[in-house]
């Protein structure tokens, strides 16, 4: 079965979509599913830096199975067309 290739820059898009729709990173810090501290690139730049907390990684695993559900259902569907 041929594979669809995902489009580069997808992951990007999405990310900057969730973004520009909600605040996302700050309700996720106040869920408690990422933390952030303050630090510096490597360039010098003070920056801020995000890292998923164990409530995250069990969040994220939700969501997943969310999704792998709803994916099932519609090619489940699909099957029948």
């Amino acid at each position: 079965m041929a594979r669809d290739e995902i489009p580069p820059g997808t992951l990007d898009m999405l990310i900057l979509k969730t973004l520009a729709d909600h605040p996302a990173l700050q309700r996720m810090l106040i869920k408690g599913w990422i933390t952030g501290r303050w630090s510096h690139t490597e360039e010098n730049r003070r920056a801020r830096f995000y890292r998923l907390t164990p409530t995250g990684r069990k969040q994220l695993l939700l969501e997943v199975k969310a999704y792998q559900r709803v994916t099932d259902a519609i090619i489940s569907l699909l099957a029948y067309a």
